[in-house]
């Protein structure tokens, strides 16, 4: 199964794709889109849109994690950022509807490092055990890769209950391997 992490972002947007056959996670691919070199907020979204579709094309995922949204304190930051999600979201509905999670930043940090408030380094640290050195472009590349890695391990996790989804609490590296 091929797992597609995105970490959304109206400037940047990282995206990982792993490989996961039973317990054992392969790093493919990963990089980051760049949008800032579009002046105007609304023409980027069309961009988002379509470069977030060449990706799946390229790498064809089973299936999609995403970031959810998160606290900032600029409220035009905030829906900038809550636009370009959309806007990927979109460009990924018409052919993984059901197949997209999105996952919180602390979930995906407890996850990969067991610690919800994690640094940056120390995700990098967690997931160069995992995969192996990556020399990573940006912290949005390697933030995709938790991602995936947070949906890998979390996937079998979802309960339906009276048609909405719900979570149980988030399972690290350790509850998985100790099985």
């Amino acid at each position: 199964m091929y797992i597609l992490g995105i970490d959304p972002g109206s400037r940047t947007t990282g995206w990982a794709v792993i490989e996961v056959e039973g317990r054992k996670f392969k790093y493919i691919d990963s990089g980051v889109l760049k949008f800032d070199k579009i002046p105007e907020f609304l023409d980027r979204l069309a961009t988002i849109s379509m470069s977030i579709k060449d990706i799946v094309s390229l790498h064809k995922p089973d299936e999609i994690s995403i970031e959810s949204l998160i606290y900032v304190k600029s409220v035009p930051a905030l829906s900038k950022l809550a636009q370009a999600r959309g806007a990927l979201i979109a460009g990924l509905s018409e052919k993984y509807q059901g197949k997209i999670t999105e996952y919180s930043p602390n979930l995906i940090k407890s996850t990969v490092t067991g610690h919800g408030h994690a640094t940056k380094e120390g995700v990098d640290k967690a997931l160069s055990m995992i995969f192996g050195k990556i020399t990573f472009k940006s912290h949005d590349e390697s933030d995709a890769l938790a991602i995936a890695l947070c949906h890998a391990l979390n996937r079998g996790q979802r309960a339906k209950i009276k048609g909405k989804s719900t979570r149980t609490k988030a399972r690290t590296l350790k509850e998985v391997f100790s099985k």
